[in-house]
């Protein structure tokens, strides 16, 4: 029987090709959703060097370990990609292809396969061939520029923002709309290109409507959302903790400096010119206090006020707690599968893959037999770890 759990992608197939990044994520999100999910491995590892046993971006995942430089190491992947639904790759340009399992060879074999390709910079384009990261494609759509202070530099929203929003969601949103297509009367695959540069810039598209309206300037910490006003940003505690404010509308605003205690001697809100006073009295206020005493100041308020939590911290935080937004498996405290489902639920259903571990239970679930014929030498910087109770 297939390996698919629950969730409403169930029964889907899925054959990633290893790599770091935005495409495990895509793929990890798939495999939270149900999707059976078999990552092809290569030896040598994909290039994260952590132990496998903690890369969560490969829970709910099967492995098989494949030498696609060698003639079988291909036709496996043929194989799987003719039993398969999608197939996502994150190789610069051109080098599936030069592989021989480029987007010709796997939907000669699978007229109906979606294929989806993940990179930063697209399939064309004058950079198309250069390497990136992250910060280099959200440096040119114009996102980077729009983070920080007016008299600082960009500040780095870590990945999250080009690799994961830009990219992996957006794979995600491509491969499922093409899958759509594909199982519809008279549909057919088709190649999607993810491109994290393209992602990004339609990530900008409400802040760009904004721009022509003149709603917006071009410039940082200048404009409503992007701490350009006293009432949306962060404000520092007693304790070097940080709080988070959003009182945008004005009855959330009220509430907010009343609870603060500037109430009587807040300079008003609707004059600019007073801003720079009203963000001193606010600054100044936070500073009277701890993290912990102002959050209990704001709790199960309207005043939009929140204590800035680290990653340590925020699984306790209460009210996550109670949605269960995080969980701990298999010793791993990590964010829960979401958007959430009230008839098909995602569930963390098995820990990280271990390169090639599962080879012969995929060989006899996708009745694929040839992923036995050779057993390719494993990763040589793969640290050798005990199992944990729990793991494939």
């Amino acid at each position: 029987m297939t390996e698919s759990g629950n969730g409403p992608l169930s029964g889907v197939r899925v054959v990633e090709l290893a790599g770091i990044g935005p495409g495990p994520f895509a793929a990890m999100l798939l495999a939270d959703l149900g999707a059976d999910v078999v990552r092809v491995d290569r030896p040598g590892g994909a290039g994260l060097r952590i132990d496998p046993a903690y890369d969560v971006t490969n829970r709910n995942k099967r492995s098989v370990l494949v030498d696609l430089k060698t003639p079988d190491g291909v036709a496996q992947v043929l194989e799987l990609a003719e039993r398969a639904d999608v197939l996502v790759e994150g190789y610069r340009p051109g080098v599936a292809e030069r592989l021989g399992v480029g987007p010709e060879e796997c939907l000669a074999r699978n007229p109906r396969l979606v294929y989806g390709r993940m990179t930063g910079w697209g399939q064309q384009g004058p950079l198309a061939d250069t390497a990136g990261h992250d910060i280099g494609y959200i440096a040119i759509t114009g996102a980077l520029g729009m983070i920080g202070p007016p008299d600082g530099p960009p500040a780095i929203p870590a990945n999250l923002l080009g690799d994961f929003a830009g990219g992996s969601l957006y794979l995600v949103i491509g491969v499922l709309a093409a899958l759509q297509h594909a199982r519809a009367e008279g549909g057919a695959g088709q190649v999607v290109d993810a491109a994290i540069v393209d992602g990004t810039a339609h990530l900008t598209a409400m802040i760009h409507g904004m721009l022509a309206a003149g709603g917006w300037q071009d410039r940082r910490g200048a404009n409503l959302l992007d701490g350009g006003t006293p009432f949306y940003g962060t404000y520092e505690t007693a304790d070097g903790g940080y709080m988070a404010v959003g009182a945008l509308e004005k009855r959330f605003y009220g509430e907010f400096i009343r609870l603060l205690g500037i109430e009587d001697e807040a300079p008003g809100r609707d004059d600019l010119a007073t801003w720079d006073d009203l963000r001193t009295a606010i600054s100044a206020r936070f500073k009277t206090r701890t993290r912990a005493e102002w959050t209990a100041v704001f709790e199960e308020s309207d005043a939009c006020v929140a204590p800035v939590l680290s990653l340590r911290e925020a699984p306790q935080h209460p009210h996550l707690a109670a949605r269960g937004t995080f969980v701990d498996h298999d010793g791993i405290t990590q964010p829960a599968p979401a958007p959430r489902f009230s008839r098909t639920p995602a569930a963390v259903r098995r820990p990280p893959a271990r390169p090639g571990a599962d080879t012969e239970e995929i060989a006899r679930d996708w009745q694929a037999p040839g992923l036995l014929a050779t057993e390719p030498a494993g990763p040589p910087d793969t640290p050798a770890v005990p199992r944990r109770a729990g793991q494939a």
